[in-house]
């Protein structure tokens, strides 16, 4: 049987300046977003982030870190946190996803970690990795929220994670009002023309950056790097378009 894992690197302090980082993103020019994330990834792979991607120019790879330094409301020790799984195009199919997932909870047991945990939805929602794909590897909901947002976990010693308190709570902002990071590199782009749209619509809008782990974990809300609220109330963790935002503005 073909080894897949042959085909895998990890990024490094080394490597992250030359390698692709596996978004759909494909940009001959300097890409805003792009350059964003590989500096907020910099930072984060000297604290034990990691970053492992199929050897190619194309979205295959896997993205967690520890459960304590990871910039999530979400709290427990010796757990690994997966920020994102993605396969596609081409490559989908061909085993790549098994072998990533493998390879994290291989490295959770190897690390003596407690286990695995992941965001997920009762109602899968674009912008979070497939939750019936990590349910097969035995993920069960171990939390959930009132908006519907649940804490998948794979626990190897029986312990389990759960969201900061602070993920229920609504804030006193009405105002549109849009928490975010750069670990994405499509959040760049999403917040500018959300901002574009605000102003030329005399919306008023409060744009947050998350730009430290202590904000991530004190976050009234479930956040995967992006995070929306209006008239107080949490919205969505996707990422937005104009007509996703103009639905919101209508509430």
């Amino acid at each position: 049987m073909e080894d897949l894992n042959a085909d895998f690197i990890n990024l490094t302090a080394e490597n992250v300046d030359e390698e692709h980082l596996c978004c759909i993103i494909r940009s001959k020019k300097a890409h805003l977003g792009v350059e964003a994330k590989r500096e907020w990834l910099s930072e984060r792979l000297k604290e034990g982030h990691v970053f492992r991607k199929l050897n190619v120019k194309g979205t295959v790879f896997i993205e967690y870190a520890p459960l304590e330094i990871s910039w999530v409301p979400i709290i427990g020790e010796h757990y690994y946190y997966v920020y994102c799984l993605w396969v596609l195009g081409e490559y989908r199919g061909k085993g790549y996803a098994k072998s990533l997932m493998e390879y994290a909870i291989e490295d959770a047991k190897t690390k003596g970690k407690s286990g695995i945990c992941m965001l997920g939805a009762k109602k899968q929602k674009a912008w979070l990795s497939d939750q019936a794909f990590v349910k097969k590897f035995g993920f069960e909901v171990v939390d959930t929220t009132d908006d519907g947002y649940e804490l998948l976990a794979l626990s190897f010693d029986g312990t389990k994670p759960k969201f900061a308190q602070n993920v229920k709570n609504q804030i006193e902002n009405q105002e549109l009002t849009i928490f975010y990071d750069m670990q994405c590199p499509y959040v760049y782009q999403s917040v500018e023309k959300i901002k574009q749209y605000c102003e030329m619509n005399d919306e008023p809008i409060s744009l947050i950056q998350v730009d430290t782990l202590q904000k991530a974990k004190e976050l009234p809300c479930v956040f995967n790097n992006f995070a929306v609220f209006y008239k107080g109330k949490f919205q969505t963790v996707n990422l937005l378009d104009v007509a996703t935002l103009k639905r919101i503005l209508k509430k």
